[in-house]
């Protein structure tokens, strides 16, 4: 059977997929950030198509992508023209772009549906799962980003398509796991039994936040602190720390591991109540269970438990060795795409 790779553009990281007959075979992630200049992208592309060649190549490619939102490029048009040029200068084979509920197209017609392309990767992620799964609530929390899409029938009943038309429905929120900054977490937040306002500075994330409270896989966070300090729970004390004005050394750690938990709830409230938006459509049964993906999965688990929901995992819909599970979940549409594409 011919080997497909399956490829996520994003604006902070490169993730690949390979497959072969319906089955995960190895997956890749690569901090690539766009917005610094477009050799990163290149860097990252050469790190990944190696290690590729090594295990046998791939004879076929599908691509999405998010990069196209980046700074760097003057348009979303643009972006998806100028992404698309260096994929196809840089793979062999066979290479087609995944345009949503367009499908997959040819390099070719990247301008002329440009709109399709940009930013399609969700609907790969829910594309296969509703494959594989009657009903459900399909969530992937990723480092910037929450999708939340309901599946019925072998569809994805989106509502929406674009990001300006997603974030409106409810089915994108601009909260991920651990590159959202604390200050578009909260404006406000309890710390030692008062309510204290957030300072609206690039102190800290939500990797602090995840670190201190005790669940963050360093493998999540790929990218310097805010601060460019040190990436262990006292640096991210003292980052959280500063988020209030304050200093790591004028409260305790248990202080700064509630203040911790609390911009936790904060961000969990916001998309609970994106989830919500969505469920209030009817669509869904209350039977219905919630499929998880990306590197949030331990937050939307505990959406998933405040929803009185049964919980799927991603990496369960189709064939993954268990070592890779993890990994096939934090690049969900690379996955799906490596999946369908082969199929």
């Amino acid at each position: 059977m011919p080997r497909t790779l399956g490829w996520d553009v994003g604006g902070a990281h490169l993730k690949a997929a390979l497959a072969e007959d319906d089955r995960i075979l190895k997956i890749w992630q690569e901090a690539t950030p766009i917005w610094q200049g477009l050799e990163h992208l290149e860097a990252g592309l050469t790190r990944i198509l190696g290690e590729v060649e090594e295990i046998g190549g791939a004879e076929r490619h599908a691509i999405t992508m998010t990069g196209e939102l980046s700074d760097v490029f003057a348009s979303r048009r643009e972006g998806v023209e100028q992404l698309t040029r260096i994929l196809c200068e840089r793979l062999t084979g066979d290479v087609t772009l995944y345009g949503g509920a367009a499908g997959f197209l040819s390099p070719g017609h990247a301008r002329a549906h440009a709109d399709d392309i940009a930013s399609a990767n969700w609907h790969a992620s829910a594309a296969l799962a509703a494959a594989a799964i009657e009903e459900a609530l399909f969530l992937d929390m990723g480092s910037t980003t929450t999708d939340i899409l309901p599946l019925l029938g072998g569809t994805v009943r989106a509502q929406a398509s674009t990001d300006r038309e997603r974030l409106v429905a409810g089915e994108l929120v601009y909260q991920g796991y651990t590159r959202t900054p604390l200050m578009a977490v909260a404006a406000r937040i309890p710390f030692a039994g008062r309510e204290v306002p957030v300072m609206n500075e690039f102190f800290a994330t939500m990797a602090d936040v995840q670190r201190v409270v005790g669940i963050l896989d360093e493998s999540d966070d790929l990218y310097p602190a805010a601060d460019s300090g040190d990436k262990d729970v006292e640096g991210s004390r003292r980052r959280l720390a500063r988020m209030i004005g304050m200093d790591c050394g004028q409260a305790s750690d248990g202080a700064w591991e509630w203040l911790a938990h609390a911009f936790a709830e904060a961000q969990l409230r916001f998309v609970h109540d994106a989830a919500l938006k969505v469920l209030s459509r009817d669509d869904l049964s209350d039977d219905a269970s919630v499929v998880v993906a990306g590197a949030g999965r331990p937050v939307l688990r505990r959406l998933a438990a405040r929803l009185d929901r049964g919980v799927v995992d991603f990496s369960d819909l189709f064939d993954c060795p268990a070592e890779l599970r993890d990994a096939a979940c934090r690049a969900a549409p690379a996955a799906a795409l490596a999946i369908l594409a082969g199929r």
